[in-house]
């Protein structure tokens, strides 16, 4: 474990041997560190045993905290590892579907290009596309929905 994570571990109150404990508001360590934008600490995170699979008290996992902060590096390397990029929260919502209904277009076109799915529908029957709240969202998600 490096200092840096110890450090970080230590100051959000999380033990040092679980590393997928859950903390307040149910984030695990690796959903903190994403949330903080703390691209240095993913990697000691997993290879510490953080699990990118893990799912907090409102079924997101730490690529729903990453797209939060809007760190496009950070959802680059959750995704590289195996982060379920169409993960659905306990509101049938995806990652793709939030950022798209928080009109942030360019984290839009990182979860496009990466492969999140336009065509999921959350509880209410609603796509990203129907969800988009800025137009650059929406052409971005047109384009994607058009091939």
């Amino acid at each position: 474990m490096t200092p840096e994570l110890q450090a970080f571990l230590l100051e959000h109150g999380f033990p040092l041997d679980q590393p997928d404990a859950p903390g307040a508001n149910g984030l695990t360590p690796l959903m903190r560190a994403a949330k903080l934008g703390r691209l240095d600490l993913i990697d000691p995170l997993l290879a510490h045993g953080a699990r990118v699979e893990v799912l907090n008290q409102d079924g997101c996992n730490a690529l729903w905290l990453a797209c939060y902060h809007g760190d496009h590096a950070l959802i680059r390397r959750l995704v590289a590892a195996g982060t379920p990029i169409d993960q659905q929260n306990g509101n049938g919502a995806s990652c793709l579907m939030y950022v798209s209904s928080n009109g942030k277009t360019e984290l839009v076109e990182v979860l496009l290009e990466l492969g999140a799915d336009p065509t999921l529908k959350n509880f209410d029957d609603w796509t990203a596309l129907d969800l988009a709240s800025s137009a650059g969202c929406l052409r971005a998600l047109r384009r994607a929905t058009a091939h």
